[in-house]
């Protein structure tokens, strides 16, 4: 490797991991977000069985699980200003990340949801609680550390997605790599540069989703005690009787 090639990768490795940190980690944490008020909205919807919204959900699911991102981008981005709705490329490309995964969060949740057995809503309504009562306090706590590993999974992959902002004329990391190597002529060795800060956030995010998933079955193990202390005062108290 020649001086001028490491030069070219030490004084580039800031400016391609600054626009990383302030540029694609707020994007990926705001689609992100996004996607899970959609997937969860459409989630609901669906395990509600409400008619019409139903098949719209089946619908929005269809649509955006079958059709290329980064043509959804475009349609955002470029086709949506034909129609008089112009948008920013970072609001563009936040909209149509979130839209886009919302679709996959939805399937997430639904399965979530319904691994849920019907008898804790059956045990909900019986102490007096209605549908969305009974889905806030009961079934989506339980549903949640079951749909967890499959969102942060989609996490992971949104993060890397982010890179096709790139075609939308955002600033973000992978831009901002092929702008260094459009003025330094060695895309190779910008391009691995870039993958490599794309592999230490993901794999930070690996890691924070390992600990956080220990923590969740932690706490269910707890719980898991709890009730099996429970049971088995009520057994003691019984015998005593």
């Amino acid at each position: 490797m020649s001086d001028r090639l490491v030069d070219i990768l030490v004084t580039s490795f800031m400016r391609i991991l600054i626009p990383g940190i302030k540029v694609t980690i707020p994007l990926t944490l705001l689609s992100f977000l996004l996607s899970l008020v959609i997937g969860l909205l459409l989630a609901l919807v669906q395990v509600a069985n409400i008619k019409g919204l139903k098949e719209f959900a089946r619908f929005y699911i269809w649509i955006f699980r079958g059709t290329p991102l980064i043509v959804q981008l475009f349609i955002i981005f470029f086709g949506l200003p034909s129609i008089g709705i112009t948008l920013d490329a970072f609001p563009a490309a936040v909209l149509a990340f979130g839209m886009n995964l919302g679709a996959y969060n939805a399937e997430v949740f639904r399965s979530a949801i319904m691994a849920i057995p019907k008898g804790q809503l059956e045990a909900a309504y019986m102490i007096g609680l209605n549908y969305p009562q009974a889905m806030a306090r009961v079934i989506l706590p339980q549903s949640f550390p079951v749909a967890f590993p499959n969102l942060f999974n989609n996490l992971i992959s949104l993060l890397k997605d982010t890179s096709l902002a790139a075609s939308i004329t955002v600033i973000e990391l992978f831009t901002s790599a092929q702008q260094i190597a459009a003025r330094t002529y060695e895309p190779f060795a910008l391009y691995c540069e870039a993958a490599l800060i794309y592999l230490i956030f993901s794999t930070a995010l690996t890691w924070l989703q390992n600990w956080i998933e220990k923590k969740l079955v932690w706490k269910s193990g707890e719980n898991d005690k709890d009730k099996d202390a429970d049971c088995g005062c009520g057994r003691n108290k019984a015998m005593v009787g």
